[in-house]
């Protein structure tokens, strides 16, 4: 974090700033990658807006980062035993994970824009500038070997505890998010940024037909890293719905497979009541 260039002082470094830094507007060149928070009133960017301006550092400053989230993120009511409670509608774990993946993978050789966390009314958006490294590809960022082109700031947001270990993150990320009920992941790559989108709560019946074959896509894979398939079953607990509804999930396996997303595990089975499904790349 800091070098000794004489005897009267010190060199900070650029990932010293970084991690530590009370204020980065004091740092040339680190000014414009703080932290951007901004919150919209409604789905888009039309109507009011407040933005919440950051400016520690980095490791100093995240879990203060997370829970002013937190605070200004939508709730969702929930009656249990005749009292009314306020539950999270997006995972803990999720939010942790995607923010530090922004902060750590952001490409620091584009001037002029940071890290992004922008909340609509019914999602949340995390970006970071920069696109994914070449030898990655979007589809297959669950449990991908690691590999950043800020491996200093990786390796100390490790120590730090901040993320979690190596190559787990999205797979830890997407596990919350089924266990909540909400749509899948989305992931969007443009010319010089990337982003990753949460959604707020939808019924299977809400979602769209893209939705439902990425939900099942997602799925294929946390399941195959537990050393299971998936199955009509689990995707119904994934969507929260009951075995009544089975033949609605036989449609969506049916349109994951014609769609190129998902592949039957054993080929040789005669069981359909059984059978388990892999990620297309398995």
């Amino acid at each position: 974090m800091i070098i000794k260039v004489d005897t009267d002082g010190f060199y900070i470094t650029n990932f010293g700033a970084l991690a530590a830094a009370q204020n980065l507007n004091d740092f040339d060149g680190l000014a414009r990658k703080t932290v951007r928070l901004i919150k919209y009133e409604g789905k888009n960017k039309i109507g009011e807006s407040k933005e919440f301006p950051g400016t520690k550092g980095y490791a100093i400053g995240f879990e203060g980062l997370i829970l002013f989230v937190k605070g200004i993120l939508p709730g969702s009511e929930v009656i249990k035993n005749a009292l009314r409670t306020e539950t999270a509608m997006y995972p803990e774990i999720a939010l942790r994970e995607l923010i530090a993946n922004a902060l750590i993978h952001q490409d620091f050789s584009i001037r002029g824009s940071g890290p992004m966390i922008e909340i609509f009314s019914d999602r949340i958006e995390i970006s970071n500038p920069g696109k994914l490294l070449p030898s990655k590809k979007i589809d297959r960022l669950i449990r991908t070997s690691p590999e950043s082109r800020n491996e200093i700031l990786a390796s100390a947001f490790r120590r730090y505890n901040i993320c979690e270990e190596r190559g787990s993150g999205f797979e830890k990320a997407i596990t919350a998010i089924e266990l909540y009920g909400l749509p899948p992941l989305k992931i969007r790559e443009t010319e010089n940024s990337f982003t990753v989108i949460l959604y707020s709560p939808k019924t299977f019946a809400e979602m769209t037909e893209q939705e439902r074959i990425e939900a099942a896509y997602q799925h294929s894979i946390i399941q195959y890293y537990s050393n299971n398939g998936m199955t009509n079953a689990t995707l119904r607990q994934r969507f929260k719905m009951n075995d009544k509804q089975a033949s609605q999930i036989s449609r969506l396996i049916n349109l994951a497979l014609e769609n190129g997303r998902i592949k039957v595990k054993d080929t040789e089975s005669d069981s359909k009541k059984f059978i388990s499904y892999l990620p297309y790349w398995a």
